[in-house]
């Protein structure tokens, strides 16, 4: 195939700018308003509760994106203040400990601004990139993190429906081979739903750690582009894209050899919220033995002003 560009990839893409106003920052999240919300509110039916964050600060390290600092955890007071005598205690009142923790806002199960990524000179809704010079002041993840994300969402097992616990290094799936998913499960992806899709990637960090970082180069499992995959998550109107992988797509398109171009096609043409590195594995597998695919999903991203991303622990309810 001849040498293409990402902008010449992407050069008749469909953008949703100025569909919510020119003042919006959170673009397919305007899809979720309070019948999205009660849907999902229907889907609770035995009261269950899944967290999907990774745990953070692990000692032996945490799935991150390949050159991100791991985070990392410090003690600012504990006992061993009291022992040495470095914090006076009169025994009067309690002891305490406090700590901080140092990481890269992207470094955990994340979610991404809509201006996290960007083609030339203009990020999510026709913005000046120019705005994204020492923080944010549009598309950051503080309008995300204040509006907050709820609505009915569908999980959909592409690493079952290829009888696999995890998908391979490279192995690529499409919009088709989500509702070929969704069609074994049983279930319909109705329009603005939340997309959980389970491919089995971050739960080998746990198990088999170098196989998750290889020395191959890196080159996860995910999503790859397509006019047809971009349009269907415009017609269906996704607000939100929930992978356990560290892109939601996979990293180098085998086709045109560009890298991560979906998180342009959908993220800033689009509006499409991302959310990476989200553990699913205990989901997917209740899903699997109660046949139930269909959830509640909530979130609440950190209200940091200018930033480009932000940490979450979303809670899914069945």
């Amino acid at each position: 195939m001849p040498e293409t560009t990402l902008a010449a990839l992407l050069a008749n893409s469909p953008k949703n700018w100025g569909k919510w106003g020119p003042d919006d920052e959170v673009g397919g999240l305007n899809y979720l308003g309070p019948e999205q919300v009660l849907a999902g509110l229907q889907c609770v039916r035995a009261g269950k509760l899944f967290t999907l964050q990774t745990p953070m600060c692990a000692a032996d390290g945490d799935p991150i994106w390949p050159g991100r600092p791991r985070p990392q955890r410090f003690n600012t007071i504990d006992e061993g203040y009291f022992l040495a005598g470095k914090v006076a205690h009169t025994g009067g009142g309690p002891k305490g400990c406090d700590d901080v923790i140092v990481c890269a806002l992207q470094g955990s199960t994340q979610y991404d601004a809509l201006g996290h990524a960007w083609l030339e000179d203009e990020i999510y809704n026709g913005f000046d990139s120019k705005t994204t010079i020492g923080s944010m002041t549009k598309a950051s993840i503080l309008p995300i993190a204040e509006r907050g994300i709820a609505g009915r969402a569908v999980v959909l097992d592409i690493a079952r429906l290829r009888g696999k616990e995890a998908l391979q290094r490279g192995e690529t799936f499409t919009h088709e081979d989500l509702q070929a998913a969704a069609q074994a499960q049983g279930i319909t992806i109705h329009k603005r739903d939340i997309l959980i899709v389970h491919t089995g990637w971050v739960g080998l960090f746990f198990t088999d750690r170098e196989a998750f970082y290889s020395n191959e180069g890196w080159l996860e499992p995910g999503l790859t582009y397509s006019p047809e995959l971009v349009a269907w998550f415009q017609e269906m109107e996704i607000p939100n894209l929930v992978t356990d992988t560290l892109a939601n797509e996979v990293t180098v398109d085998p086709v045109s050899g560009i890298a991560l171009p979906l998180h342009v096609a959908l993220m800033s043409n689009l509006g499409v919220v991302f959310t990476e590195i989200a553990s699913l594995d205990a989901l997917a597998k209740d899903c699997a033995e109660d046949g139930q695919y269909e959830v509640l999903y909530t979130a609440a991203p950190l209200k940091i002003h200018g930033a480009a991303g932000s940490p979450v622990n979303p809670l899914v309810i069945k």
